[in-house]
């Protein structure tokens, strides 16, 4: 796989895409460690980058105050590191929600979903290099919009029933991601 062709084509053409995905084979591993870990790693590294070169949010707002390169690395491992859990977790939700809204709980497809999905929003990160242009991170927010569109091809939720599963499968992530964020201000300030 292509993965440069794989995002493009999840940007540019999401539906066609999908059906491109939706069919290919493989395991849940491999669709993890060929596109999920690569990929997910640019907001972490941007994020590096933007804070120890650019000073970060608080160099740029506070010229005084500086995050050193060993908590920056820290920062950015974790988050790395907790993000990876995040699609994990959230294939599990799919797999386990899908059934309950009329589609497949294969692991594979739902794997896909969740590692497919935040494409945008992991692109958007590049722009944390840059603090002042943190802002149009919000761009990774199109990435819903190739949730959406992949549900009903990858994971064969009836249409009828798709927002109900969106809202759901989002409501769901919402809430792992505001315990990674306490799992990771646990581990920052020392648990």
């Amino acid at each position: 796989m292509d993965i440069v062709a794989r995002a493009k084509g999840l940007i540019l053409s999401p539906a066609t895409e999908w059906r491109v995905i939706a069919a290919e084979p493989g395991t849940p591993a491999e669709v993890f460690r060929a596109y999920a870990v690569p990929l997910s790693a640019v907001p972490a590294v941007a994020g590096f980058l933007g804070t120890v070169l650019l000073g970060g949010a608080l160099g740029w707002l506070h010229p005084g105050m500086r995050v050193g390169p060993i908590s920056a690395l820290f920062g950015a491992v974790a988050s790395y590191l907790l993000g990876l859990l995040g699609v994990f977790v959230l294939a599990k939700l799919v797999e386990a929600l899908a059934p309950r809204f009329g589609g497949t709980a294969d692991p594979l497809q739902a794997m896909k979903l969740a590692a497919y999905s935040p494409t945008a929003s992991w692109l958007a990160g590049v722009f944390a290099i840059v603090p002042v242009l943190g802002f149009l991170a919000i761009l990774g927010l199109y990435s819903l919009y190739i949730l959406w569109v992949g549900i009903p091809i990858v994971v064969r939720v009836p249409e009828e029933r798709r927002l109900a599963f969106t809202l759901a499968l989002i409501a769901c992530a919402i809430v792992v991601n505001i315990l990674l964020s306490v799992l990771a201000g646990l581990v920052l300030v020392g648990f």
